[in-house]
């Protein structure tokens, strides 16, 4: 479990309420909780409810903003392998679970662009219920951890319904990380 930071923003900082997915301003020296910062991604608590901030938005936490692109040995795209592996850095922000382990990913294809630059990635996913406001901020998270990877120039994330996730789609190493395995 992790531990609860207390802060103030440091700046005034774009936010998106959970679970809703309504954007809003946080002013300058707002006081929050910390209390998930999983995937660079924060979510903190004040008062008026749950928030997000963007890992981008790091800054105005009081933590410096890190950049995610790691330098390749090779000129060749990303694997397969290494798109599952990014999309483990994004997280549903009321889950300490990433995407890939609650079993949200149903479909994921690679296929090279006809122009042959480079590879396109196709993504369907779910989320844990249908009216969470949450679902194009989780979804442009995975598109964005895509597009950053090596070689990678098109992708599209298509959230879907069927079949309905159930917690029965969790990885052991999700329900571990939950306590109910």
């Amino acid at each position: 479990m992790q531990e609860i930071q207390s802060v103030r923003f440091t700046r005034e900082c774009e936010v998106t309420q959970i679970p809703s997915g309504q954007r809003m301003t946080m002013g300058a020296d707002t006081p929050v909780d910390i209390t998930q910062s999983l995937g660079g991604a924060y979510t903190v608590r004040s008062p008026q409810g749950l928030f997000r901030v963007d890992a981008s938005d790091a800054d105005a936490l009081g933590f410096e903003v890190q950049d995610d692109a790691k330098p390749r040995e090779t000129g060749e795209p990303a694997t397969e392998q290494e798109v599952w592996a990014s999309l483990k850095q994004v997280y549903d922000p009321e889950i300490p679970v990433n995407i890939v382990d609650l079993g949200l990913v149903y479909d994921l294809c690679m296929d090279d662009l006809p122009d042959g630059g480079g590879k396109q990635v196709k993504m369907k996913m779910t989320l844990t219920a249908p009216g969470c406001g949450m679902g194009p901020a989780i979804a442009a998270d995975a598109q964005n951890r895509i597009l950053s990877l090596p070689g990678i120039d098109d992708a599209s994330v298509e959230v879907v319904w069927d079949p309905p996730w159930h917690q029965s789609m969790i990885s052991e190493e999700g329900k571990k990380t939950l306590g109910i395995a």
